[in-house]
């Protein structure tokens, strides 16, 4: 018997659905856990949640903590942050996993802070390993790995001394699993036990803006960066995408620019994307970028410049300048489309 406690994903609830990353967690959780040894949780706080605890359980959960009472309808951070620390404080599981969502980025920094524990923001991938320090070995340890510096370096980053291990991971970048109907599990109610402090911030009104565009669930994205030279050129992008059917996304510096809405962008500090095609116009490739878009199945880059680093990962490049080749690639496309 593994002598670990078990690995937890906290499923984020969004406009009554499970959050898309707490899916992905889920397919991240079951491999760590099976490392371990240890049942995969999910923790749902909510009202109303118990359909999507059974949900969990069909994309690998073993076990859901659901903590279903109407005044955690809406999400505050006093009462989710106590009644998920209180739990974690009882049940002392051996990893946390959050989505880096604007919930998970706040909630996981205060449940942290109370147990006094480490975290580890916006990873990009997760593994089980050994680690050394001051003479000592540490086994079957979470690596929580992350670019840092900007993007220029890949960081890997241990807590070996104080559990639960915790992460928040970015969207995108894990391979949500297939739902197995009939699959069996265990849901355990979690009382909500909550104190006069915990109603400081109520809800009165919840607004929402969906995003302008869904890349992740794009087969093809075509992109343009800054080498675009105006938002009129950037146009070109527009219909390049609009004749093949795709999505438009964005470098940082084009949106900088304000050639396009930030919900178009890609990269660290944007979406991360997996589509069947990505076309890269006048993008120079940062590390920053390609962090976001570099497990596209299929990548041609178009750029003046035959060294810039978007080339590292195309499986196609094309030398010359946007405002030639788009043109030309649109109407190419056209013919045969």
């Amino acid at each position: 018997m593994s002598q670990h406690g078990e690995v937890w994903v906290y499923a984020e609830v969004d406009d009554g659905a499970i959050a898309g990353v707490s899916l992905e967690l889920l397919g991240k959780g079951r491999e760590l856990a099976g490392i371990l040894g240890v049942p995969l949780a999910a923790v749902i706080l909510g009202s109303g949640t118990r359909p999507l605890a059974e949900q969990l359980i069909a994309y690998g959960a073993d076990i859901v903590y659901s903590a279903d009472d109407e005044r955690l309808a809406q999400y505050t951070t006093l009462p989710f942050s106590r009644v998920l620390t209180d739990l974690i404080r009882e049940k002392k599981p051996e990893i946390v996993l959050y989505g880096a969502t604007p919930v998970g980025r706040d909630l996981a920094p205060r449940v942290a802070s109370a147990l006094k524990t480490g975290l580890t923001a916006d990873c990009t991938d997760l593994q089980i390993g050994s680690y050394e320090s001051a003479g000592r070995l540490y086994q079957k340890k979470l690596l929580q790995i992350r670019p840092a510096w900007g993007g220029n370096i890949i960081a890997t980053i241990v807590s070996p001394d104080v559990l639960p291990e915790m992460a928040t991971v970015r969207e995108g970048v894990m391979h949500a699993p297939d739902p197995v109907e009939g699959r069996t599990g265990t849901i355990i109610d979690v009382p909500v036990v909550l104190d006069s402090e915990c109603d400081f911030v109520r809800v009165i009104e919840r607004h929402t803006q969906p995003r302008r565009v869904d890349l992740r669930s794009a087969s093809i994205i075509v992109a343009g960066g800054y080498g675009m030279g105006s938002k009129e050129n950037f146009q070109l992008v527009h219909e390049l995408a609009a004749v093949l059917g795709g999505a438009v996304g964005a470098s940082r510096a084009a949106v900088d620019a304000g050639f396009i809405h930030a919900d178009h962008q890609v990269g660290q500090t944007g979406t991360t994307v997996r589509p069947k095609l990505y076309i890269a116009c006048g993008i120079s490739g940062a590390v920053q970028h390609r962090a976001g878009m570099e497990e596209s199945a299929k990548i041609i880059a178009i750029n003046t410049d035959p060294e810039a680093p978007i080339f590292q990962v195309a499986h196609y490049g094309i030398i010359g300048d946007v405002r030639d080749v788009i043109p030309r690639l649109i109407k190419a496309f056209k013919g045969k489309l």
